[in-house]
Order: C-alpha cells, then sequence, then structure tokens
C-alpha cells in the first residue's frame, strides 16, 4: 500500500512543476530554467502482462530549447530491486520519447538518501554499458528552513524541504515556519501545501504538531484538513461539556441527599464532591449518602 508521505513526495512536483529548478539548485546541479511542463502518463507497461509504474513522470521544456523527461521517484527505504527498476524506467522512457530522462529520488531519512545516490554501474565490470546516476533530495542536502521570510519566497520549496525533514529533530522549528508563511498566502496557495504537509508527515508525532499548527496559526483558513480538524475540536468540546453537565448534577444531587438527611457538609468535603470530575466515583458517594452517618463517610467505600 503507498504511504501518505509517499505520494506527497512525488505529488508536490505535479502542483508545482517549476519547483524541479530550486531543487536541482539547492542539490548543486542546476538546470536552465523551464518554459513549460507537462504532465505525462506514468503508465511504463510494456505490451507484456507486466506492468511497471514511475511514481510522476513530467516532461520540461528549458528557456535554452532543451527538453528532458524528469520521473520522480518517493523511497521511503532500502529496495535491492530497486535500482534495476530504475533503469528500466529510464531506458524506456529514453526509447518511448527519445528525449533524455532524468531521474530524481526524494526521500525522508539520510541512510536511504545515500543509497539511492550511490551511482549503479551495469554492465561487466571493466566496461559497464550504462551507468544509473539517480539525482537524489533528501534530509541530508534539503534546506532546513526556519525563517519565515525564506519560507515565503518559495512555499513550494519550503513544504518539500519540511517533508524530507519530517524525522528531523528540528522539524516543529520547520513547520511552526512553514505555517507563519502561510498566513498572507491565498487559500488557493495555502490549500495544497497544507495537505500535501499533512500527507507528507504521515503517521509521525510532527503529523500532529503541524495539525495544531493548521488549527491554531490558521485559524482563518479553510481546508478539508483545518476542517476536520475543527469538527474534532467541536466534537470533543461537546463531549466534555456533557461529561462536566454530568458531574455538576451528580455533584448537587450529593449534596441534596445530604442536606435532606440533615448531615453537616464541612468545606472540605464540599470541594471534594463540586470538583470531580469521575462520573463513576460520585455515582459512588451518591450511593453512599442515602446511609452514611456523616458526609466524610460516603467516601470511605471508595
Amino acid at each position: 500500500m503507498v504511504s501518505s508521505p509517499h505520494e506527497a513526495m512525488h505529488r508536490i512536483f505535479q502542483e508545482y512543476p517549476g519547483l524541479f529548478s530550486r531543487v536541482s539548485e539547492v542539490l548543486g546541479v542546476p538546470f536552465p530554467t523551464p518554459v513549460s511542463t507537462t504532465l505525462l502518463p506514468t503508465d511504463l507497461t510494456e505490451a507484456r502482462p507486466v506492468e511497471r509504474r514511475v511514481d510522476t513522470l513530467l516532461r520540461i521544456d528549458t528557456e535554452d530549447d532543451e527538453s528532458f523527461l524528469l520521473a520522480i521517484e518517493a523511497q521511503g527505504k532500502r529496495d535491492p530491486d530497486k535500482p534495476a527498476s530504475w533503469a528500466y524506467y529510464l531506458s524506456f522512457l529514453y526509447t518511448k520519447y527519445r528525449t533524455p530522462p532524468l531521474l530524481l529520488v526524494v526521500c525522508q531519512d539520510r541512510a536511504t538518501a545515500e543509497w539511492a545516490s550511490r551511482p549503479v554501474p551495469i554492465g561487466p565490470r571493466k566496461w559497464p554499458a550504462l551507468t544509473l546516476r539517480p539525482l537524489v533530495a533528501g534530509p541530508h542536502n534539503m534546506p532546513v528552513i526556519v525563517d519565515v521570510a525564506e519560507a515565503r519566497k518559495d512555499l513550494a520549496l519550503a513544504t518539500l524541504a519540511a517533508i524530507t525533514h519530517a524525522g528531523d529533530p528540528d522539524i516543529g522549528a520547520i513547520l511552526k515556519t512553514l505555517s507563519a508563511a502561510l498566513r498572507d498566502a491565498p487559500e488557493a496557495i495555502a490549500d495544497p501545501i497544507v495537505e500535501l504537509t499533512a500527507q507528507g508527515l504521515g503517521n509521525r508525532p510532527a503529523a500532529d504538531q503541524w495539525r495544531n499548527l493548521v488549527a491554531v496559526d490558521l485559524s482563518f483558513y479553510t481546508s478539508p484538513l483545518s476542517e476536520e480538524i475543527r469538527d474534532e475540536g467541536r466534537a470533543e468540546g461537546r463531549a466534555e461539556g456533557r461529561a462536566e453537565g454530568r458531574a455538576e448534577s451528580l455533584a448537587d444531587a450529593i449534596l441534596l441527599v445530604l442536606h435532606q438527611r440533615g448531615l453537616d457538609v464541612p468545606d472540605e468535603a464540599r470541594e471534594r464532591i463540586t470538583t470531580c470530575d469521575d462520573t463513576q466515583l460520585m455515582r459512588t458517594w451518591l450511593t453512599h449518602a442515602v446511609t452514611a452517618a456523616t458526609a466524610e463517610a460516603i467516601f470511605t467505600e471508595e
């Protein structure tokens, strides 16, 4: 099953095709600025019944009239079968489109990124016919963006950087910076970023941090995620309100029974009764209040 981080790491390039230019600059392999980008079918299936799919495939045409295919793979762990698959993808793409292909691998942990970065020679050791050389973006080379102005300059890059640093000790500061940068962003821009970030963080603890930031820092903002968070908050609030109401009713009932029986209720006992939020325990106290000799005696059989 494809994970949410896996989807976010390559889908962000579908939402922001120009992002590759900035990523390539960050990685130290700058490409000319694209003048157009076309989203191509990701199905690399042969005539034989063997299905192969690259995660995202883009055709990029640059301002200097150069064109290339950008295959983007999100990789969550080492996989000894992947280099052969990647080599197949590149060969197939070149054969089908007669356009130079490039493979970008996006990772969320350093070990996987370093593994994916290694050139893989294909062929006899003395004369490899091909060498697989993926371009890799991950926590080892993507920037840690904790400056709001920097994040605001390129929200797409800041989002990918946050996703690749999902396991970083500084992820809290990174996400806080991203949420602050989104405060003045139009909804059409903020919407996919909020959702992609949540998707990219997956089940990590940072996902809860992001949800809280969306609920608080972006409280003005409406999106599927923010509405879901607020619905949860309203539901929790209603549940808490009902629980508090039941506790108050039980406290009133206990004090009423003690009063009707003519028992004195010391301040300490009254405070204990009125501040308790354990409704099951309070029901026990109410039962004891019917027969207890003193107000304090209702607590003796907890």
